[in-house]
C-alpha cells in the first residue's frame, strides 16, 4: 500500500512536470523563431537587443531566472502575487530561457540555406513571406531537428528546477516522500519515470525526423 501510494503521488507530480514541459515548448518554439529573426535583423538596435537577450538567458542559471521572474513583480513594481503566480512564473522563465537556445539553433539552420534558393524563389514570384514558410522553413526544421531534440530532452530534466518555486512537480514530490520515509526509493522511481519520459520524447522526435526524410 505504501508503494502504491508513492506511485500515485509521483504520477500526480509527473502530470505537473508534463504540463511544464508541454507549455514551455508551446511558447518557446515560436518565440525562439521570432528572436532568431530579430537576431538576424538588418536593424542594428533590434539585432543587438536580441543578442543581449540571448547572452543573458544562456549566461545565467535557469534557477536564478525562475527566482527573478517570480519576485520581480513585487520588488520592481510593488505588485503582490498570489500562489497561483508560481506556475505562471515557471512557464515564463522556462519559455524565455529555452527560446534563447532555440533562437540560436534556428539561426544556424536559416543561415545554412544557400542564398540561391532565395533568389530562385524571387524569380518564381514568391513573396518573402511565402519564400520563408514554403521553401526555407521546412528545410530549416529538418536541419535543426537533432539539435532541437537535444534541447527538448534537456527540458524534460530541467522541469525539476521548478522546485525552487515550490511547484509540486515529480522531483519535488519524490524528495518529500524520500524525506518522510527516510528512503531513496521514491527518488529512484522518479529517475525511472524521467528516463521513460525521455525515451518517449526521443522516439517521437525520431519519428518526426523520419517523416521529414522526403526532403532528401
Amino acid at each position: 500500500m505504501i508503494f502504491e501510494s508513492m506511485i500515485i503521488q509521483l504520477c500526480k507530480g509527473m502530470l505537473t512536470s508534463i504540463e511544464i514541459f508541454v507549455l514551455t515548448l508551446l511558447f518557446s518554439l515560436p518565440l525562439g523563431l521570432l528572436v532568431a529573426w530579430g537576431r538576424m535583423s538588418t536593424i542594428k538596435p533590434i539585432r543587438w537587443l536580441m543578442k543581449v537577450y540571448i547572452s543573458i538567458m544562456r549566461g545565467t542559471p535557469l534557477m536564478l531566472q525562475l527566482i527573478v521572474v517570480f519576485f520581480a513583480p513585487y520588488y520592481i513594481f510593488g505588485f503582490n502575487t498570489s500562489s497561483h503566480f508560481r506556475m505562471i512564473a515557471v512557464i515564463i522563465a522556462f519559455s524565455i530561457n529555452y527560446a534563447a537556445y532555440f533562437a540560436e539553433i534556428y539561426r544556424g539552420g536559416i543561415e545554412s540555406i544557400p542564398k540561391g534558393q532565395y533568389e530562385a524563389a524571387k524569380v518564381l514570384g514568391y513573396s518573402k513571406f511565402e519564400t520563408f514558410f514554403i521553401i526555407i522553413l521546412p528545410q530549416v526544421i529538418k536541419t535543426v531537428l537533432p539539435s532541437i531534440t537535444n534541447e527538448v530532452i534537456t527540458l524534460v530534466k530541467d522541469t525539476s528546477l521548478s522546485f525552487v518555486l515550490a511547484i509540486p512537480e515529480m522531483f519535488t514530490v519524490a524528495k518529500q516522500i524520500a524525506a518522510a520515509q527516510a528512503s531513496i526509493t521514491a527518488l529512484i522511481v522518479a529517475g525511472v519515470f524521467y528516463y521513460i519520459f525521455n525515451i518517449i520524447v526521443a522516439l517521437v522526435m525520431e519519428s518526426i525526423e523520419e517523416e521529414l526524410n522526403y526532403y532528401d
